[in-house]
């Protein structure tokens, strides 16, 4: 019998975000520690990681997409993902707007407040800067997500805790799934009284 904890689940996590924010980059940083220039902005790519949460052992699956183009084939990636990384560049207020479109359709999509990190990448071009940490956080408060800012570049310790952040409320949401349903407090109540109609009428 193993002394070490062992998964109970392996993730799926999506990362998603406007065209050259780093996507790539912060995917490869959190699995090598290291930090490549180039990448092929047309490709994506599914990694298999796996990393210790914890004191748990843990397999990550993690989809590196490719553009930030919502076709059917990405609905599909969507529906295959359990938790999704949401990276925008702090010198770009376009990729801003665009994940809180993107944090829309995810909703839609799943049909539900999906379980989502938001990184702020590049803060090492703080020269370049258009989007201030405050208004990062307010946005993450609005999406109820935790909120990074990070680069990429320098290999900032922020990104490897937003995967296991992402990680451990993934895991939180699945064991609630898992739990039966408890009755509310409207329907209790609902029940209370017609009891209790029920045993004034039988002794009337």
């Amino acid at each position: 019998m193993s002394n070490g904890k062992t998964k109970n689940t392996d993730p799926r996590l999506v990362v998603l975000g406007a065209a050259g924010v780093g996507k790539s980059a912060v995917v490869v940083r959190f699995m090598t520690r290291r930090f490549i220039w180039e990448y092929d902005p047309t490709l994506e790519y599914t990694y298999k990681h796996q990393t210790t949460v914890d004191d748990e052992m843990v397999t990550m699956e993690i989809l590196d997409t490719a553009g930030d183009d919502f076709s059917n084939q990405r609905e599909g990636q969507i529906r295959w993902g359990d938790g999704f990384v949401l990276v925008y560049s702090v010198n770009s207020r376009d990729s801003f707007e665009k994940v809180q479109h993107i944090k829309r359709h995810l909703d839609e999509v799943k049909k539900t407040n999906v379980q989502c990190i938001l990184i702020g990448n590049k803060t090492d071009l703080h020269h370049e800067r258009n989007v201030t940490t405050s208004e990062g956080e307010h946005l993450a408060a609005e999406m109820a997500c935790a909120f990074y800012e990070t680069s990429a570049s320098d290999g900032s310790p922020e990104i490897v805790e937003a995967f296991h952040e992402l990680y451990r409320e993934v895991k939180r949401r699945k064991a609630l799934a898992g739990k039966p349903r408890r009755r509310s407090s409207a329907q209790q109540v609902k029940q209370v009284i017609s009891k209790v109609l029920r045993g004034i009428q039988s002794g009337s």
